[in-house]
């Protein structure tokens, strides 16, 4: 005998309404609210350079040089006012004025925080930007990160810098070629948390990561000056 299955009276069929419509509502919510804009955002943080661009900056010579580890999308003004609030600043062009004043001052241990930084290069262009922190009395020591634009616009039309952040240690001969050149520090993944935990402290930005991004975890840059990473690019941009 098939037992009968109880009778439900209002009460019961208001309780199964408010339950019907509370899990539709909590399903609009997360979809509305948490998984459509996940998956934007998903889909905006690869920005389309990502897949373009190479892994490292090259001297003038062609020799490989600092791997690149940090990238903006957005326009050119609000990457120097992101940079300037996080108290980074540009670097002065490479002029013989200015390379003579590094040198002199690195010497006499002299203040220059806006010492010039050697030229790297990415698809035979050189770096658009160069902005740096003093860290100490004199420029031989310096956080410092190079910028090069990539005219490539993502699904809403922002373009992308990809940089190289570095820590010069010293100053000394290059292992490669005998000039006179900067030294960096090998642990290349500080300078790059550094200047995103300099940015996060500015102002609210969105920061994502591709991982795997450089292929090479260990070698030397065009200096003949060792490095490590984690191979992890950091992509920050404007809320």
């Amino acid at each position: 005998m098939i037992p009968s299955l109880p009778k439900l009276n209002y009460a019961h069929l208001v309780l199964l309404a408010s339950i019907l419509i509370g899990l539709i509502t909590t399903s609009y919510l997360l979809a509305a609210y948490e998984f459509v804009p996940l998956t934007w955002r998903f889909v905006e943080r690869r920005h389309p350079a990502v897949d373009l661009i190479g892994k490292r900056a090259y001297t003038s010579a062609g020799i490989p040089g600092d791997p690149l580890n940090i990238a903006f999308v957005g326009d050119e003004k609000a990457l120097h006012q992101r940079m300037l609030a996080a108290g980074w600043y540009p670097a002065d062009p490479v002029t013989l004025a200015s390379s003579l004043r590094i040198a002199k001052d690195s010497v006499l241990h002299k203040p220059y925080p806006d010492a010039p930084v050697s030229d790297l290069y990415l698809d035979g262009h050189k770096q658009f930007y160069a902005f740096e922190q003093a860290d100490g009395g004199d420029p031989s020591k310096r956080h410092h990160v190079r910028f090069w634009f990539i005219p490539v616009l993502d699904n809403i039309n922002r373009p992308m810098w990809i940089g190289a952040a570095t820590y010069d240690s010293g100053v000394g001969l290059s292992h490669t070629t005998g000039q006179i050149t900067h030294h960096i520090a090998p642990q290349i993944d500080i300078e790059r948390d550094k200047l995103i935990a300099d940015l996060q402290k500015s102002g609210d930005v969105v920061l994502h990561w591709i991982d795997p991004f450089q292929t090479q975890l260990q070698g030397k840059n065009g200096g003949g000056d060792r490095f490590v990473t984690d191979g992890r690019l950091a992509i920050f941009s404007e809320q």
